[in-house]
């Protein structure tokens, strides 16, 4: 069979092969994988926090929350993950010098959400960093009153490091450059609070 030297290289492949076969595997090669993404039940991206998520300390009022902590939910991770990094961290916080409100890490791969509540206190599932206020599990937001509204970046980051693989403790700083050449990807989400 000829064909004409301007007739397009799908549609004489069609003629050839048949249009059902060459319509499959043109689908087929320009599949891309499903992006890492983080997700969570509480919140939209950019949506606002409901208070109970809000942080909870008798000696600051602008802590009047339940300290408890959002679900979330991830998928498509890198093919290698072993363990997965949690931060979550207010830019807004301290005037802009931003506050570290959640560093949790040794998440094995297995594991791909948090219930409600999960971080809130300590758990085999997490390995406990340290946050900004020295605690080693979720704290949530405490912003000023009467102040904009802040927003709270969550970052889920997936490793190379086995889930058992670092001592608990570190903080952010510490878990960022203990990261340097095990990262294998990272994908975010933004929640925002005010009074």
């Amino acid at each position: 069979m000829k064909t004409h030297s301007s007739l397009p290289l799908a549609a004489a492949l069609a003629l050839a092969l048949g249009a059902g076969s060459v319509s499959a595997s043109l689908v087929y090669a320009d599949t891309k994988p499903a992006p890492f993404t983080l997700t969570s039940s509480a919140f939209k991206d950019g949506g606002k926090l409901a208070q109970k998520f809000a942080g909870n300390l008798k000696s600051n009022p602008n802590c009047d929350g339940q300290n408890i902590s959002p679900a979330l939910s991830w998928s498509n991770a890198p093919a290698a993950t072993k363990s997965f990094v949690i931060f979550m961290v207010d830019p807004d916080g301290r005037n802009g010098l931003g506050v570290d409100h959640w560093v949790a890490y040794g998440i094995p791969a297995s594991k791909t959400s948090l219930r409600e509540g999960e971080a809130s206190a300590a758990t085999p599932a997490i390995v406990g960093g340290t946050n900004t206020v020295g605690l080693n599990t979720y704290f949530g937001p405490c912003p000023p009153h009467n102040q904009r509204v802040h927003h709270y970046i969550i970052n889920i980051v997936a490793t190379d490091f086995d889930p058992g693989a670092l001592r608990a403790g570190f903080t952010h700083e510490e878990m960022v450059a203990g990261l340097a050449g095990h990262v294998l990807g990272s994908t975010s989400i933004v929640a925002t609070y005010a009074h």
